[in-house]
């Protein structure tokens, strides 16, 4: 492996030109050699922009073309695993954006692969790389908040129009409507920050869904790991208020903490106090420093200095999320 690592990026939506490609182009020790997607001239156009050697509009040609270290997916969903597996059948690492897959089975598929290939395949849960995140867990890893009892999060945002949505407003290519876009973000952080307990149970209620192919606007869980931790989320596509909102809340026998702000509260001597960390976040804001952050330890695992998380943790994740989508559809609660 070069000093250098290489890597092509499959999709060129959104996230590839506000979140990766702008991170890409400061990493030092990361080169991206090729994008490829469908629209070729929206390739071409966007490799010019960055700066980027070649682009494609197929797969096999970006694979069969360039020398890669790794390869990011930022395809629709339905194309992950196709995706994935065919990275790792070229000896890739892969860095794929959420979620991993659309089923459990899925999941279990990809991280048998990637064991068999000995490569690494690292989910962009760029939410446990922001600051407060980080800070958050920290505390609750060095026992500061004593036991989690419970965790409560939530992601709003309003999406007024059919366009903005695009191929996830059809759920063949989607696997879900805002319980996945949103909530599965919401679930893997209030799951990570309490520790990794595993849900046992859950009771949910999806809302705007008409029919087999159409997909959820809103939706809540309810979870309930083995441990005792309960997990609540609410998600929605159509919220309505001044803007954006999103946060995830911990209280702990100790203490209680929360991101997005970052607050800390503990019991000092009988007296709840407030013990948020001042100065700690930087002028960076958290999208940014969340794609810089995951790419420098994406950057670590391709070296060989750093360990991914555990795919394990996907494979549980979408049980969860299929029990979550079972227990909506059969309206009582359901066993993950």
């Amino acid at each position: 492996m070069s000093d250098r690592l290489r890597v092509g990026v499959i999709g060129s939506g959104a996230i590839v030109q506000v979140a990766h490609l702008p991170v890409l182009r400061k990493q030092k020790g990361v080169e991206v050699v090729a994008i490829c997607d469908t629209d070729l001239p929206k390739a071409r156009a966007i490799a010019e922009r960055f700066e980027i050697k070649d682009a494609f509009d197929d797969i096999e040609d970006l694979l069969g073309h360039e020398e890669l270290d790794a390869l990011v997916i930022c395809t629709p969903n339905h194309l992950h695993e196709a995706h994935i597996l065919a990275a790792l059948s070229a000896d890739l690492h892969v860095l794929v954006e959420k979620p991993l897959a659309l089923t459990a089975a899925s999941a279990q598929k990809i991280m048998r692969a990637a064991e068999k290939r000995e490569r690494a395949v690292l989910v962009g849960m760029n939410h446990r790389y922001r600051p407060d995140a980080q800070i958050v867990r920290s505390f609750v890893q060095s026992g500061e908040l004593g036991v989690i009892d419970s965790v409560r999060g939530s992601w709003h945002v309003f999406r007024p129009s059919r366009s903005q949505l695009g191929w996830r407003q059809r759920r063949e290519l989607s696997g879900g409507g805002a319980m996945l876009d949103l909530g599965l973000t919401v679930l893997d952080l209030a799951l990570w920050l309490a520790g990794n307990p595993v849900p046992e149970r859950v009771t949910a209620s999806l809302d705007g869904t008409k029919g087999e192919r159409s997909v959820e606007e809103a939706g809540s869980a309810f979870v309930i790991c083995e441990n005792g931790t309960s997990v609540f989320v609410d998600v929605t596509w159509r919220h309505f208020g001044a803007g954006e909102r999103f946060g995830v809340g911990v209280r702990g026998s100790r203490g209680t903490a929360a991101i997005n702000p970052l607050t800390v509260w503990k019991e000092l001597n009988g007296v709840a106090v407030d013990v948020s960390p001042t100065g700690s976040m930087g002028r960076e804001n958290a999208f940014s420093a969340s794609y810089r952050a995951e790419w420098a330890h994406f950057e670590a695992i391709m070296k060989g200095e750093a360990k991914p998380p555990s795919l394990q943790e996907h494979v549980t994740l979408h049980r969860l999320l299929d029990a979550i989508y079972r227990s909506a559809a059969e309206g009582k609660q359901a066993t993950v």
